[in-house]
């Protein structure tokens, strides 16, 4: 282990989103471009080699799965010492949409249990504890 976390979408993630593309995986795109500080260039560049296409508007289903995939298992998706990682901010992202929190809650919620409001110092170890907490919100409510 190089102490480095290799960040990655969820399976689950992943098959929910499903069909055309739409804004929703264009926007998952678009924040896994800035994300990872791609330029346009290498965004498109790296558009082009995976899936054939040099805009993320004109991917099919498959290709946008396989730009996915692709981009969870590069090297540019690993995150230094033990911070958040992707896969956690997307899974926190669904969980806060599955609890229909806008972000104003969301913000105040934790900032009450967690002290902090900005998920981009979160610790992995802090991330995993917000999910944890948010799932028990999720079951105390039925959902």
């Amino acid at each position: 282990n190089d102490g480095l976390n290799h960040l990655s979408i969820s399976p689950h993630f992943l098959t929910t989103i499903s069909g055309l593309m739409d804004k929703k995986k264009l926007a998952v795109i678009h924040i896994v471009k800035r994300e990872l500080s791609l330029s346009d260039d290498e965004y498109r560049n790296t558009l082009e080699r995976v899936s054939g296409v040099r805009s993320a508007k004109d991917l099919t289903d498959d290709q946008f799965h396989k730009l996915m995939r692709y981009f969870v298992r590069t090297r540019h998706y690993r995150t230094a010492n033990k911070g958040i990682t992707l896969r956690q901010k997307y899974y926190i992202r669904q969980l806060k949409e599955r609890l229909q929190w806008d972000d104003s809650h969301f913000q105040n919620y934790i900032h009450k249990y967690f002290h902090n409001r900005d998920l981009n110092t979160y610790t992995r170890h802090d991330a995993s504890n917000l999910i944890v907490a948010l799932k028990s919100v999720l079951k105390s409510h039925g959902m």
